[in-house]
């Protein structure tokens, strides 16, 4: 039996102390590095914003004079864009979820849709904009509308939604289910009953990343001929639009030609910021509400 050496010990103490001093060193100085650029970048998008976000710049359409030019347009067909990917990416994200979770027995299909769903978590958007332009634009012949764009953007964020979805299906603990089906419920009763509510709080976790992501990307956007220039208004899911992250990026071309292209660029970045802070703020006061109740 091979007892421990105390001189051996304490010989080898003092390096392994200075390779844990120099470990926390590095992710300090990692961590710290991540929050000078991100506050450098917040603290140039404010001061670049300043003075040109009122409510002319909320309410005004889109102008080539940079004093009258407005975000109401790309402001609308951002909420018409969420006004289509929401519930297409809910209600085939959490369908998914419960599928391969509760109904599908393991073996070779589901390993194949398990594999191929966590795949295309890691593929470029562009490739989906291609997907877009290619199924819904031109096979589907619906064109640049809201309705091709927010179909693009919820296969993009599906893999999100379906991934949360079986993490939070999958921690809710099976006695729950087992006493469910004790009372004499049907299977479908325990997942209506019983599982999804226990795992709402998951749900939409997973939900809210996903309208994050959707609302924030441009190439698929890009790629299906979303377009820059858009002074009508869109009144439906067949009209065409424009998107805030999709003004930003004309402005932020544009801005070497017109200098104060980039004042409006930056105040656009505030202004989504904003919008995605009420629209994380509101989720997670739900999510919260149901984790309490549950």
């Amino acid at each position: 039996m091979k007892y421990v050496d105390a001189n051996q010990v304490q010989k080898k103490m003092g390096s392994r102390l200075f390779a844990n001093n120099l470990a926390k060193g590095l992710f300090l100085i990692a961590t710290l590095f991540g929050l000078v650029v991100l506050v450098t970048l917040i603290y140039r998008v404010y001061s670049d914003s300043i003075g040109w976000i009122d409510f002319q710049f909320i309410s005004s359409k889109l102008s080539t004079d940079a004093e009258r030019a407005g975000i109401l347009g790309a402001i609308s067909g951002t909420l018409w864009l969420m006004v289509v990917v929401a519930p297409v990416t809910m209600f085939l994200g959490v369908g998914t979820a419960i599928y391969l979770e509760e109904y599908a027995r393991n073996g070779k299909l589901k390993s194949i849709i398990q594999t191929n769903i966590s795949n295309l978590a890691g593929v470029p958007s562009v490739v989906f904009g291609i997907l877009g332009l290619t199924v819904f634009v031109r096979s589907f012949e619906f064109g640049n509308v809201v309705l091709a764009g927010g179909l693009t953007m919820s296969l993009l964020v599906l893999p999100i939604v379906v991934v949360a979805s079986q993490e939070a299906i999958r921690a809710v603990p099976q006695y729950l289910r087992e006493a469910s089906y004790g009372m004499g419920a049907t299977k479908w009763q325990t997942i209506k009953n019983i599982v999804l509510p226990a795992a709402i709080p998951g749900i939409l976790t997973g939900l809210i990343l996903s309208l994050s992501r959707a609302i924030g990307e441009t190439a698929p956007l890009v790629v299906i001929g979303i377009p820059a220039l858009l002074i009508p208004l869109p009144d439906g899911i067949f009209d065409k639009f424009t998107v805030l992250p999709m003004q930003i990026y004309y402005w932020t071309v544009d801005s070497a030609l017109v200098a104060e292209y980039a004042n409006l660029a930056a105040a656009t970045i505030v202004v989504l910021l904003i919008v995605l802070f009420l629209m994380n703020s509101i989720a997670i006061i739900i999510r919260n509400k149901f984790q309490n109740r549950f």
